[in-house]
């Protein structure tokens, strides 16, 4: 079966997120499994998105946000944005293009 697929470490909470999804006709299901008690919640209400919903901040608030929004205890969680990664690939909306932060602190 063809798929996406996304792995996320977190970071300072130590929490690995591995998404899968699958596109099935206009909708992308998801599959979520995660170190993160919150992330495990979110996933139980986030079983399948509109893909074309979750790309731009224009017409709503897309729905993993606001999930991410509801759930996530931590405002710079990186799980939403990586699961809309997935889903953009599975749609075929982006390139499986890696996204990576690094974070540095200067004096």
């Amino acid at each position: 079966m063809n798929m996406a697929t996304a792995e996320i470490f977190a970071g300072n909470c130590g929490f690995s997120t591995t998404v899968e999804a699958t596109m099935d006709g206009k909708v992308c299901k998801l599959s979520i499994t995660s170190e993160c008690s919150a992330i495990n919640r979110m996933a139980a209400e986030l079983t399948e998105v509109d893909p074309y919903q979750q790309i731009s901040f224009r017409r709503a608030m897309p729905t993993i946000h606001a999930a991410g929004h509801k759930f996530c205890t931590h405002a710079a969680c990186p799980v939403p944005v990586g699961i809309i990664k997935a889903v953009e690939v599975e749609a075929k909306l982006a390139l499986p293009t890696d996204v990576t932060i690094k974070l540095a602190k200067t004096k």
